[in-house]
């Protein structure tokens, strides 16, 4: 008993926080049999909102500080080198993702047409296209305007005209122009190219740039103690958003009762990838146990159930790892900062299990080549996917596009994406996690070369100006009066 209350007292924020998440699913649960307005439920939401606000307004700084600190201290050669092996587990395990997605789903087989008929079809149709979301990803890594990539992003949009010539009937003949539009949202993609870039080329310009880097240095700092602050307001926080959201929800019990199996099969395969794939590649590679892993991970993956955004937990990722795992901050900075956007396990494997459920729905069968197309698809959209609450719901037209699906039926997924959001969104956080644990294995023999390197540098140059003021006051010890005329001589002039 006395080392499980010292354990406690260690980690009182840990406990505190999921004791936030077990009690605002037990408040949202007993709301719900009060029937409240919708105004009581804001109020009741409201400070989860506040938390969300803080959160999301650390994004910003943390990531452009973090990067360029990061950045500064690597040369070319090894950020490339840890680059390479990040895109490598990125793909690698995003991959695997949807691939176990893939499986269950065809195993379980939860798609039933009598669900649609249930639920009604609603007539939205949205054009998408593979290519314009390929292409959208690389415009925003490269913005026109960096002050405008902080809150907006490139995408393409169609829009419908009517066309020069008519229909046979005589109506006006309608096509669909594409053009480029700009949304609410930072373009992280955008800011991450342009914080890499801007570091690397701080740090090689060693003394001139000093003061800049040092500049990032103590900003990433500051950031990281004001978001040491907000972290103890999260437990509360995350129980009034987790608590509202319950009580927001409408028609619970038939929900779950048409999408019971849906939820089940992308449950499941959101914790065979967790529990399984994710541990057996730390494993694999570093020889180290992946459970002592994740307990140094745990507040950050509570944060990002509590939230449904990786961006938002990024302060508390940074903290897990740096502070309880003790990885180096120039992988941690790189890593994670990238893997927000980019490493979409959870995701993926939603989507892939999403895409064949709604084909399972619609009756229609999926061939070895279908199934093929399904993973990639949803690997790519994955990606392109904005580390924002509910993006997986967008970027899976890409996916159903793909299959020559109903993009309509997307929308008969709200009912239940809220829960599978927070999970697929803990999902990708805990990825992140263990890809910053490997690559820093990976890398810590050239880290602390470079770090041995520049302790040599340092310390020749000290001796270099050590030995240079023990030969001046030499010089003045043996000739005190010819070196006080000079030092007259320099005064006069």
């Amino acid at each position: 008993m006395p080392k499980v209350l010292e354990w406690m007292r260690v980690n009182m924020l840990l406990v505190l926080t999921i004791g936030g998440v077990v009690l605002g699913m037990l408040l949202g649960f007993i709301g719900r049999l009060a029937h409240l307005e919708d105004d009581t439920i804001m109020l009741i939401s409201f400070p989860g909102d506040i938390l969300m606000r803080l959160l999301k307004m650390f994004i910003l700084p943390l990531i452009i500080s973090s990067l360029i600190a990061g950045m500064a201290q690597l040369d070319a050669r090894s950020s490339g080198r840890m680059g390479l092996r990040a895109l490598v587990y990125y793909f690698a395990t995003t991959i695997l993702a949807a691939i176990v997605g893939i499986v269950l789903v065809l195993i379980i087989h939860p798609g039933n047409p009598n669900i649609k008929t249930q639920m009604g079809r609603p007539a939205d149709y949205v054009k998408v296209s593979t290519l314009d979301a390929i292409l959208d990803i690389v415009r925003n890594m490269f913005p026109e305007n960096l002050v405008q990539a902080c809150f907006q992003q490139v995408q393409t949009t169609y829009k419908t005209v009517n066309s020069s010539t008519a229909n046979d009937d005589g109506s006006n003949h309608t096509v669909q122009k594409k053009e480029l539009v700009y949304r609410d949202g930072t373009n992280v993609m955008g800011m991450i190219v342009f914080c890499l870039a801007f570091g690397l080329l701080a740090g090689q310009m060693g003394k001139k740039g000093r003061l800049m880097v040092d500049f990032f240095v103590v900003l990433n700092e500051i950031i990281m103690k004001l978001v040491g602050v907000v972290m103890w307001y999260s437990p509360f926080g995350i129980m009034c958003l987790i608590a509202g959201k319950i009580m927001a929800i409408a028609n619970l019990a038939s929900t779950a009762q048409q999408l019971g199996m849906y939820m089940v099969t992308v449950i499941l395969g959101l914790s065979i990838h967790a529990i399984c794939t994710l541990p057996a590649i730390y494993f694999f590679v570093t020889r180290k146990n992946p459970a002592l892993f994740f307990r140094g991970m745990l507040q950050a993956w509570v944060t990002a159930l509590g939230t449904a955004s990786s961006s938002a937990t990024l302060p508390v990722t940074f903290r897990c790892l740096e502070g309880e795992l003790g990885i180096d901050s120039r992988v941690t900075r790189f890593v994670v900062s990238v893997g927000a956007t980019v490493n979409m396990d959870g995701t993926a494997l939603y989507e892939a299990v999403a895409a064949i459920f709604i084909a399972q729905m619609n009756g229609i069968p999926l061939g070895l080549g279908e199934v093929i197309t399904v993973s990639l698809t949803a690997t790519l959209a994955s990606i392109g996917a904005a580390s924002i609450p509910s993006a997986a719901l967008i970027t899976m037209l890409l996916v159903l596009t793909a299959l020559g699906l109903p993009t309509s039926d997307v929308s008969l997924l709200f009912a239940v994406d809220w829960l599978l959001d927070r999970i697929r969104t803990s999902i990708n956080v805990l990825g992140d996690g263990y890809g910053a644990g490997i690559v820093y294995h990976l890398s810590k023999d050239e880290l602390d070369r470079m770090d041995a390197e520049r302790n040599t540098e340092n310390e020749t140059k000290n001796e270099v100006v050590l030995n240079m003021e023990c030969d001046t006051i030499t010089s003045i010890t043996a000739n005190p009066i010819q070196s006080q005329d000079h030092m007259v001589t320099e005064l006069k002039m």
